[in-house]
């Protein structure tokens, strides 16, 4: 790679194989670094023993810490907001406020969701669990599933599509699908909104990466991921995606940045992982399928 001097090459699956080779692999990897989506899938790598900690003072000054692993195992590269998305033909942005509020009488038969069964939903529960203990989030959790319009959809975009089409008002979603969906379909009557600005912000995750415990290039797999940071990476990694810069000295893609800004939950993203077993116990409880 001409920025690093690094020679790349990629082995590519999702993120379960990946793990499941790392793991494996053990000391005979050839990886010398492991980038996926969700803080989830970093913390269960990091757990596993299959991250090394970092001491790089370049990627503590660009990934701000509650993006990166308290132990210096991995690092976000970009950031997406789980957040409201509504019908602007059924729904006023005044209408709207918190997480919480979705479970209001006013949201009845108006809400859908996607599957508890997705880790971005998992993550979102356990960062609640987190803020809020498991009986407030668990209530939570409960009021959504009695305001549900339908059944849970298998992915965000068809929550997307459903409130397009009138099917319900309101959902959750994470910001990337939302942008995907309006490039292709810009007429399409939705808007996201940031919910809890007055207190503790918008959940975010990320997609991140960390250095393999036996990596065999350390120092090159260091500058690669030093680079991944830096201004000219992160406009490449994170508007090719379009999700917001981890770094917080780079501007979002402008399609991403007239969304407009929020207030960020300052929650470290571990613990979308550390709580995720709790979070599955919570939504089988609630009766969130």
């Amino acid at each position: 790679m001409k920025e690093t001097g690094a020679r790349i090459q990629f082995i590519t699956d999702k993120e379960g194989p990946l793990l499941e080779r790392l793991k494996a692999e053990g000391e005979q990897t050839p990886a010398d670094l492991f980038i996926t989506v969700n803080a989830g899938n970093l913390w269960w790598a990091a757990n596993e023993g299959l991250l090394k900690p970092v001491n790089s003072k370049i990627l503590q000054g660009n990934v701000p810490a509650h993006l990166r692993d308290p132990e210096n195992r991995w690092f976000g590269l970009s950031v997406r907001a789980r957040t409201l998305v509504y019908n602007t033909k059924k729904v006023k942005p005044s209408d709207l406020s918190t997480y919480e509020d979705l479970g209001s009488a006013k949201w009845k038969g108006r809400l859908c969701l996607r599957t508890s069964k997705s880790v971005y939903n998992k993550s979102l529960v356990a960062m609640m669990i987190h803020e809020y203990g498991e009986a407030k989030t668990e209530q939570m959790v409960k009021s959504w599933v009695n305001n549900l319009a339908t059944d849970v959809f298998a992915d965000d975009v068809q929550v997307l599509q459903a409130i397009a089409a009138g099917q319900c008002d309101v959902g959750i979603v994470n910001t990337y699908y939302f942008g995907r969906l309006m490039v292709k379909k810009p007429d399409l009557p939705l808007a996201l909104f940031w919910p809890n600005q007055n207190d503790s912000g918008v959940h975010v995750n990320i997609s991140g990466a960390g250095i393999t415990r036996y990596a065999k290039h350390e120092p090159a797999a260091i500058r690669f991921l030093e680079w991944l940071s830096s201004e000219k990476a992160q406009n490449l990694f994170a508007d090719a995606n379009m999700e917001y810069p981890v770094n917080p000295k780079i501007a979002p893609d402008p399609r991403v940045a007239a969304w407009g800004p929020f207030k960020q939950n300052l929650i470290n993203v571990s613990k979308a992982g550390e709580l995720q077993g709790e979070a599955v116990k919570l939504m089988d409880r609630a009766g969130y399928q």
